[in-house]
């Protein structure tokens, strides 16, 4: 489908958005006018931090072990905070935890962490860096408006590179003495944890030495002098703070974002107890951009500052119009826009909402622009049944070959009462015989929908 087409047929795809625009601010601390930072280490720090910021390029980084195949929505902000401070001009790093995946961060956790096979942690660090490189590659193709020069490119590296070539006896004497046990223990998360059923291991306990190695390491090699991270990791980045104070003589500063939940208190990202990730074989665009379509009016205008590039004017005629027009939803659908192109690209985005319109459209066109496979994700928990297309299959037939009934005494009930639709369109004739030009899509697919909401997929073999 040309861009014309869809232009036509998906209009507000292309015009309800708001004009992109970018921040070009060097001093990244404006950002707390978003809500964007909870802490900042030290807490004394700001002045000297703008002026550093302002005087000229600074470099940050932000860490990512590699506890699963995909990071998820709860490290957008994370994210999200790194690509401000490409926007203003500054030196971004990623830090893949390589070797800081052996250990396991403790932060957050009331148990050690299972420790992962080295085949497991190397293919976790591939798609967490795949991850990252196309997050930052989408917010410089699809939402970044200035020259694409402008942006500096994030550098991604792995803490193993560097490990790997340190001796574990003059790590320990050259690195551990400069820490103080009195000080490790009253960190927040080694205390609750040591005074807990399960305890802490040694090897947890350790982590936020390395992490505050790492620092180190970076400040060396990019003069890497700001650390961010979530609220949990505020005892690591003190760690690394007070590291590099006995050892390098260099101010350096960390800043904490918070940790983001709902209205209710749970936590951002999380849909039925599931995490949202940003990998479309493990989340499909279409079910991220449906959580982000459901957002609570109460939680959008937070959500808008913390997770999209719009201006905070921008946010507050978003907010406007949706006063004016509360139904349409319009600032859940810029929040969720934003995120999905920021997060799958463009054409993901388009493919979401095609997917949307196929639900809530009675319109069969709605199905037969999305694949088989695309039908399946749009409607993710529908029985799917494989079926033979033979000569003389009844609507009655249909409905009981795919489970749709109990019994046919139930079928022929609702079949005749107006509750069998196939392909949005409702049927009530149990004894219409089914033919591939009216019941079957091009894709060789029949949605069935019994009642408002009980979808089934047939599969047909000709």
């Amino acid at each position: 489908m040309t861009f014309i087409q869809n232009l036509i047929r998906f209009p507000h795809i292309y015009l309800w958005k708001p004009i992109k625009r970018f921040n070009s601010s060097r001093n990244i601390l404006k950002l707390s006018e978003r809500g964007m930072y909870q802490d900042m280490f030290p807490n004394t720090a700001a002045n000297e931090i703008r002026d550093l910021l302002n005087k000229s390029p600074q470099c940050v980084y932000a860490g990512f072990d590699p506890t699963a195949d995909s990071l998820h929505v709860g490290n957008l902000l994370v994210i999200i905070n790194l690509i401000h401070w490409q926007r203003g001009g500054h030196n971004v790093i990623a830090l893949l935890g390589g070797a800081t995946g052996y250990v396991g961060d403790p932060s957050g956790r009331n148990t050690d962490r299972v420790a992962l096979a080295q085949n497991v942690i190397s293919q976790n660090i591939s798609c967490i860096k795949n991850n990252l490189e196309t997050v930052f590659e989408n917010h410089k193709k699809f939402i970044w408006s200035k020259d694409e020069n402008l942006l500096k490119p994030i550098k991604i590296v792995n803490n193993e590179t560097w490990y790997r070539e340190i001796d574990s006896i003059r790590f320990v004497s050259e690195i551990g003495r400069n820490f103080r046990m009195g000080t490790m223990l009253l960190k927040q998360t080694v205390h609750n944890r040591i005074n807990s059923e399960a305890g802490m291991s040694f090897t947890e306990f350790s982590y936020q030495i390395f992490q505050s190695y790492d620092w180190l390491h970076l400040l060396k090699e990019y003069d890497c002098r700001f650390q961010i991270g979530g609220s949990d990791q505020m005892g690591n980045i003190s760690a690394g703070h007070e590291l590099i104070s006995r050892t390098a003589k260099k101010n350096v500063y960390g800043l904490t974002l918070p940790l983001v939940t709902t209205e209710e208190g749970d936590k951002f990202g999380k849909s039925a107890g599931n995490a949202l990730w940003l990998d479309s074989k493990k989340t499909s665009p279409f079910s991220l951009y449906q959580y982000f379509i459901r957002t609570k009016d109460s939680d959008v205008e937070r959500l808008l500052k913390l997770f999209t590039f719009y201006k905070l004017g921008e946010i507050s005629d978003i907010m406007f119009k949706h006063k004016q027009h509360p139904e349409q939803r319009y600032p859940q659908q810029c929040l969720a826009e934003q995120l999905t192109t920021l997060v799958h690209g463009e054409e993901a985005l388009l493919k979401a909402r095609q997917a949307t319109e196929a639900i809530y459209s009675k319109d069969v066109k709605s199905l037969i622009s999305l694949s088989s496979s695309e039908l399946e994700q749009v409607f993710e928990g529908a029985p799917v049944t494989h079926l033979l297309l033979s000569p003389g299959i009844t609507v009655l037939d249909l409905g009981m070959k795919a489970k749709c009934f109990p019994t046919e005494s139930d079928a022929i009930r609702i079949i005749q009462a107006g509750g069998f639709y196939i392909n949005h369109q409702k049927i009530r004739k149990i004894d219409e015989v089914i033919t591939e030009s009216a019941h079957i899509l091009p894709n060789l697919i029949t949605l069935i929908r019994v009642g408002k909401r009980n979808y089934y997929i047939v599969k047909w073999q000709t």
